[in-house]
């Protein structure tokens, strides 16, 4: 049977391309706000994505080997992929968007802290942006109504300076915005770790490199004064 981690290598980038359908599909539906066909479209492909974030879950707590232990440390992802079937928390399938395409960028990118530093910044400002203007959008008292609002919000929202020109005034805003101040709290913690992580591995690669320096250095003296003994008389009073 498959391991779990043989599961997650096999089916990493192929959820990453659910992921950027979805995402791709949400963005049109949120700014272009498509009827018809095109509409009907956009709602298939993200419902069939978060079908396949669901599938991808259970498969991962299946072949998981302490299954219960896995399931609790777990946990969020369990809100985030069952939660959205009540249609007023379906904007949580954006958090297991997010966390499946991460998983994939974070594996093809570790140890690059900048390029990991902007992508996942990025995304979370882009997605909490569409989010707040979904929610806001249309109501008589909303303070953002254009994705440039919305855009500017996230932005400022994230990086803790909040000038209060933009606010939400839904619910769904407020827990978004909720959402938002964790995730920027919770990424500036990870690109914090990242850094440490790098900076400690240069370190210990720097090392290494010495310490087999200095090995090689010993050695080579080892060497020579082997091959100055090899030149002494065995017995001194002969050599006079």
């Amino acid at each position: 049977m498959m391991s779990q981690q043989g599961w997650e290598q096999r089916t990493e980038w192929p959820m990453a391309g659910a992921a950027l359908a979805f995402l791709v599909a949400y963005s049109v539906q949120v700014l272009v706000q498509p009827t018809g066909a095109w509409g009907a479209l956009c709602a298939a492909v993200i419902s069939g994505s978060w079908i396949l974030f669901v599938v991808d879950y259970f498969a991962r707590l299946y072949l998981a080997e302490r299954r219960l232990h896995w399931f609790f440390r777990h946990l969020l992802e369990f809100v985030v992929v069952v939660l959205p079937a009540i249609r007023p928390l379906r904007l949580l399938r954006l958090v297991a968007m997010v966390t499946v395409m991460q998983r994939a960028i974070g594996g093809a990118i570790r140890g690059k802290v900048l390029i990991y530093t902007i992508a996942t910044s990025s995304l979370l400002i882009y997605v909490a942006s569409l989010a707040m203007l979904e929610a806001e959008r249309g109501h008589p008292d909303a303070t953002v109504n254009s994705f440039g609002e919305a855009l500017w919000w996230s932005m400022t929202t994230v990086t803790t300076v909040g000038y209060g020109d933009y606010s939400p005034v839904t619910t769904t805003g407020r827990f978004i915005a909720a959402g938002l101040m964790i995730g920027g709290i919770s990424l500036i913690g990870v690109v914090t770790a990242t850094i440490a992580s790098w900076i400690v591995e240069q370190v210990a690669e720097e090392d290494s490199a010495k310490q087999a320096a200095t090995a090689r250095e010993i050695e080579e003296l080892r060497y020579e004064v082997r091959r100055l003994t090899d030149r002494l008389p065995l017995d001194p009073l002969r050599a006079e």
